[in-house]
């Protein structure tokens, strides 16, 4: 068999992960790395792998991981998980909870402001003549979406912008002890600034998402405040950073096929182009389960057995260029199809795409 192999940290394959997958996908869609982890380059192994409750997202608590400076710092700075790495029951009391904050009416009613942001960001462009991607939009209008979102103040953006990116870099594999330093005290930056506003939306509550997060409850349960403040984080740094990348990406996919440019050019942006963005390059290559029993995946005439406790990559990325699902997998088409693409961050597609069709 021809040598394969997964390495994330090959700058070549940072720059473009897709043929490493596609040599995964043929050679040894369940793949061992040398590590000890397991790669799911297969769009059935990874869809399966994160709808099974047989595979946990709590990699700390069921994970059979050998102790690290890099394990033990996570461990001893930890205050409250954020609800993307709890299982049920945990999981799905939060997720009922917030829920209640994320209706339909609620985020129709972003609509109006993101329309306004766009159209200030494009009659800035026309003004001076120029605009850059990433600073004058792609950054700018998420986070201030999500500021309104939850009615927060914005003079400390640039700070916040900061904390975001040094936090985000901590889920990077390549993390190591230095970088959760940064990440805690960027961390510990963030929560008092924070706190402070969420108790003075306790004294004077409004009709924003954080007074109803605030005020949520189900049967009796409410959020407690390390929850309400592990949500908000996660609120800010997912709810912007995919985006901005997202974005990009997706500036970049159209620009190298002129031809969906047009498209989209003519018709408006559609739910369905969006969700072709995300697949085509979406800005969470992967995500991270570990078996809670002893688990088998087929492959040809093998089963191929994945130790309870041990860590499975589901690669988001390679599965949504699986040729036995997506027809041209390394194409971008908009054309409808049969498979909708695995994202974790579909919600990005609330954003603005006018820009697109009138640069």
């Amino acid at each position: 068999m021809a040598e394969v192999s997964f390495n994330p940290f090959d700058p070549e394959f940072r720059k473009n992960p897709y043929p490493f997958y596609d040599k995964l996908r043929e050679l040894e869609p369940v793949h061992t790395t040398p590590l000890g982890f397991v790669v799911l380059t297969r769009y059935d192994d990874v869809v399966n792998t994160l709808r099974n409750n047989d595979f946990s997202r709590d990699i700390e608590l069921n994970a059979n991981l050998p102790e690290t400076p890099t394990r033990k710092f996570r461990r001893e700075n930890e205050r409250s998980k954020s609800m993307l790495n709890l299982d049920p029951p945990d999981h799905t009391r939060l997720r009922r909870l917030v829920s209640k904050s994320f209706t339909p009416s609620a985020i129709e009613k972003l609509r109006p402001r993101i329309q306004q942001l766009v159209d200030d960001s494009l009659a800035n462009a026309k003004k001076t003549g120029h605009l850059e991607l990433v600073e004058d939009l792609a950054f700018p209008v998420p986070f201030q979406v999500i500021s309104d979102l939850l009615a927060m103040p914005t003079d400390r953006a640039e700070e916040l912008r900061e904390w975001s990116q040094i936090i985000t870099a901590t889920l990077e594999p390549t993390t190591g002890v230095e970088d959760l330093e940064k990440g805690q005290i960027a961390i510990g930056k963030m929560r008092p600034y924070l706190d402070e506003i969420i108790q003075q939306r306790r004294r004077n509550m409004g009709d924003d998402m954080l007074s109803s997060l605030i005020s949520v409850e189900e049967q009796g349960e409410k959020l407690n405040n390390d929850e309400l403040m592990s949500f908000v984080i996660l609120l800010y740094i997912a709810g912007h950073e995919t985006t901005v990348n997202l974005i990009g990406n997706a500036m970049h996919a159209l620009l190298t096929h002129p031809k969906q440019l047009a498209v989209m050019r003519e018709t408006g942006c559609t739910p369905n182009m969006v969700d072709e963005l995300l697949r085509f390059n979406g800005p969470v290559q992967h995500t991270i389960r570990t078996p809670l029993v002893d688990s088998v995946i087929r492959v040809g005439q093998e089963d191929i057995k994945i130790a309870k406790g041990s860590l499975v990559l589901a690669s988001l990325g390679a599965s949504n260029h699986d040729p036995s699902v997506f027809t041209n997998p390394h194409q971008l088409d908009f054309h409808e199809k049969t498979q909708t693409s695995i994202s974790i961050c579909r919600w990005c597609a609330l954003l603005p795409w006018r820009l697109i069709g009138e640069t």
